[in-house]
């Protein structure tokens, strides 16, 4: 891939913040499930929570191949603390590119100082991959939505300070009667959370339910037009989407990384087990894999750069596709290299397969976006 001096000095400098202040953690992390509230500071002041709020509104005025290379980078050790680099996207670009210049000005500043979580609530409990089937509703009372319904899988939700939350505010067919609206967790009444989920993987990346009961938020933070939400968390999730393809290489590359110096390393029959071709093979098939699905990563990210919305729709879904699929294949194949080693939590591999698991399910499970896929060849 050809990226540019200033691409390449940014990589280069997270890969160094990884090094020094991820990697040590990265195991604590995913045994105590906590989250790593020092990394939100740490980002912050790298950029990389705010990394896509314009320079006019006091940001980095970052794109998506810098977004694809950042969650890349913080992957190869822990995809769970990656998430946290990019976790301000599904707020920021529905505002970006559907909210009012005073939604833009009122929040877009405070996000740009780093430090700010945020978060967007889709799925429900009976509303997974059918976003149209969620049963969230904002009945408008004066001057103000009055939000009532629960939430699942919302990613960080429990430690937001603002959420975008997608509402039902008619009884239109479909999407037509979806509406976003800008929520305020820590100020507005009537919000509590359940249990935080219990994850094969990911771990440190809380999941937690949310309720409203009641809850009164102002006209003002409605985003865009009523019955427009949907539209809204499409885009977000087309240019999220690439940077799972991002997490999943990066995540792969760990593991291969990991088993070429374990390869190295250990030894059976008197020789290192990289001198058999069969492990061989199994490296070079994980290099190819990797390699292929970097590339379309990055070809994905120069479309969305470029404002391509059209062919970044199917670039996306395909880069989210092929990389999680291939991200499970190749740490499954690590722990395989690893042997009975792998199978335990003194080497990072199996925890590289659970995350892996994960990035094939989240942004839309990979049925899905063989759906999104075939519609557009079909079309």
């Amino acid at each position: 891939m050809s990226f540019t001096e200033e691409q390449i000095a940014f990589r280069d400098t997270v890969r160094k913040m990884v090094a020094r202040h991820v990697a040590p953690i990265a195991a604590e992390i995913d045994e105590t499930d906590r989250f790593p509230i020092e990394l939100v500071k740490l980002f912050g002041e790298m950029g990389l929570m705010q990394l896509w709020v314009p320079e006019r509104y006091g940001g980095p005025n970052g794109n998506l191949t810098m977004a694809c290379l950042a969650r890349e980078e913080i992957s190869r050790v822990s995809p769970a603390c990656a998430s946290i680099a990019a976790l301000n996207t599904m707020f920021i670009m529905p505002l970006l590119h559907f909210g009012s210049e005073e939604q833009r000005t009122k929040y877009l500043p405070i996000i740009a100082k780093g430090g700010v979580v945020t978060a967007i609530a889709i799925s429900e409990p009976q509303a997974g991959s059918d976003v149209t089937a969620i049963n969230t509703r904002a009945r408008k009372d004066g001057d103000s939505y009055v939000l009532n319904g629960r939430k699942q899988w919302c990613s960080y939700g429990v430690v937001a300070d603002y959420i975008v939350v997608m509402a039902r505010t008619s009884d239109a067919p479909g999407a037509d009667g979806i509406s976003a609206f800008i929520v305020e967790p820590k100020a507005m009444s009537g919000i509590s959370f359940g249990r935080h989920e219990r994850k094969m993987g990911f771990r440190g990346a809380p999941n937690t339910p949310i309720f409203f009961d009641n809850v009164r938020v102002p006209a003002e933070n409605l985003v865009g037009e009523e019955g427009k939400g949907f539209r809204a968390s499409m885009r977000a999730l087309d240019l999220n989407r690439p940077t799972i393809g991002a997490q999943s290489v990066g995540l792969a590359q760990g593991a291969l990384d990991a088993c070429v110096a374990y390869a190295k390393e250990r030894k059976q029959f008197k020789k290192s087990i990289s001198e058999f071709q069969g492990v061989q093979f199994m490296l070079a098939d994980m290099a190819m894999q990797i390699e292929a699905a970097r590339a379309l990563v990055y070809e994905c990210a120069r479309a969305g750069d470029a404002g391509d919305w059209k062919r970044l729709n199917v670039l996306a879904s395909m880069a989210k596709c092929i990389g999680s699929d291939m991200a499970m294949k190749v740490t499954t194949d690590a722990v395989q290299i690893f042997g009975g080693y792998g199978y335990t939590m003194d080497y990072p591999v199996e925890r590289m397969m659970r995350d892996a698991k994960l990035t094939q399910i989240f942004e839309g499970t990979n049925q899905i976006q063989r759906v999104v896929i075939a519609r557009e060849l079909l079309r």
